[in-house]
């Protein structure tokens, strides 16, 4: 399975949740709502999820293997770099 395409959507630069991203695999499949989030060790992704009746929160889709999700982490976090990289030469000109 290879990733086709990232969307990075920036949100905030004052909360936690730096981004939202859609990816798409294969040209064939998509998942929306993963987000990127700033913890005490450094950035990483939360899959999307949904708020259960006893209030907690349940994946929707996740990587079932940590290779699966080392390897979509890694690709998320480099394209949002590059896209903060983009903004920040935008405002700069």
């Amino acid at each position: 399975m290879q990733i086709t395409d990232i969307r990075i959507r920036v949100v905030s630069k004052d909360s936690k949740m730096k981004a939202v991203v859609s990816v798409t695999f294969d040209n064939a499949f998509v998942v929306h709502d993963i987000k990127v989030i700033e913890g005490e060790k450094g950035l990483f992704i939360a899959m999307p999820s949904k708020k259960t009746p006893d209030g907690e929160y349940r994946d929707i889709a996740h990587p079932i293997h940590g290779e699966m999700r080392s390897m979509l982490q890694d690709a998320i976090l480099e394209e949002f770099q590059k896209v903060l990289e983009e903004q920040r030469e935008e405002q700069s000109e």
